[in-house]
This record gives structure tokens, sequence and C-alpha cells, in this order.
């Protein structure tokens, strides 16, 4: 793992690219984010953004979900991956945001991990974006770019947070939005655009193609 100031160097060229990057999902409140997280797991943000842009008009909210019906909710999600179960979590984590929450999305780590289909890279990812807490979701990106890029010595997305947590805050905050942007659109897992890469220097991969 390289040390946490060459680190900072190498995040410095994101950030002076994109000092404030944004998550590509569309949500208009904390419940339509969550959702929309949920959704995304093992699908892209442009299929969940394209399956949500008419459900959010009419769903924003626990209640309105609950109103809506398992069913009808299928319907609009049908075109993503594993539509069954999450429509299912969907739904169950919107009667216990009814029941125990007041219809709120709860600021709380604990309280967001224990609804269904939400886990520790959903809680961060939502704690982050809706409350700019210095989070670090670990998904498939971050967890590839952080070994191919030695960020980190770990192996698994607890062990890669919490190498990464030891960044300043300013860069916690970002990092996730940057390499999922990075590796989304230049350093791709199957082909790397090398020709592109802001931070070529910094890499020794094997199958660097400059």
């Amino acid at each position: 793992m390289r040390d946490i100031k060459e680190i900072c160097q190498i995040l410095d060229v994101f950030k002076n690219q994109d000092p404030a990057p944004q998550s590509e999902l569309e949500f208009h409140n904390a419940y339509t984010l969550l959702v929309a997280i949920v959704l995304s797991a093992q699908s892209t943000d442009k299929g969940v953004n394209k399956a949500t842009k008419e459900l959010f008009q009419i769903a924003d909210t626990p209640q309105k979900m609950l109103s809506l019906g398992i069913d009808r909710l299928k319907d609009y999600i049908k075109t993503i991956g594993l539509y069954n179960n999450k429509a299912k979590n969907i739904m169950a984590l919107s009667q216990i945001l009814v029941d125990n929450f007041k219809g709120e999305v709860p600021n709380n780590r604990d309280a967001l991990e224990h609804l269904p289909g939400v886990g520790r890279k959903t809680a961060n990812v939502l704690l982050n974006v809706w409350w700019n807490e210095p989070t670090v979701a670990v998904d498939t990106h971050v967890l590839r770019l952080a070994k191919r890029l030695d960020l980190s010595d770990g192996t698994t997305p607890l062990s890669v947070e919490a190498d990464l947590n030891k960044l300043p805050d300013d860069y916690k905050r970002h990092v996730n939005h940057w390499l999922v942007l990075f590796g989304r659109y230049i350093c791709k897992a199957q082909k790397p655009n090398c020709a592109n890469c802001p931070i070529a220097r910094f890499c020794s991969s094997a199958d660097k193609r400059i």
C-alpha cells in the first residue's frame, strides 16, 4: 500500500478535474436515494434511472410505495436485475420506515444496516451522498482499483474501507465517486483506456497499455 501522502497526490488529480463529484443515480429525497441504491446492486446507474424516472413521480415516500403495492412496483423495475427480490426488500424497508421511523430515513448506520436489502456499502453511500458524511463505500470498482493502484493492502470491502478511512475527511468524502467514475469511464476492467488516463504515471499495473 502506498503511503497516505502519495494516495492523496493521486486523488488530487481527480480533485482538480472534478472537485465535487456527484452520484449518477437520480433521486428526489433521502428515501428515493435509498431505493435507487438498493436497485443499483449488480445493475447500472443508467438502467436504474430509466426504471425510476416514472416510479419516483408517484412513489417518492415509503407511504406512497406501500400504497403502490409490490405488483405495480415490479412493473416499474422489471428491467432491473434481481427485481423480484429487490421489490420485496423495498416494500419491507418501506414498512419499517413507516412503523419505526415515522416515514423518515434514519441518519444512523446501525438503523440503516438493519433495513432489508441494505448493507454497509448502501449505508455508506446514503450517508455520504445525502448527509455529506466522510464515509467510504467500497463497491466492485473501488475494490478493483484499490488493488490496481496500490491504494490498499485489503482484499475485502471491509479491509479496503479501513485503509481508505486513513485518508483526511475531504478525500474520504469523495474517494468513492472519484474511483467509481474513473473505473466506469477510463480504467475499465476489460479494456482500460490507458492512453487517456490522468494518473498513468502512478500506475504500474501489469496490463498497463502505455
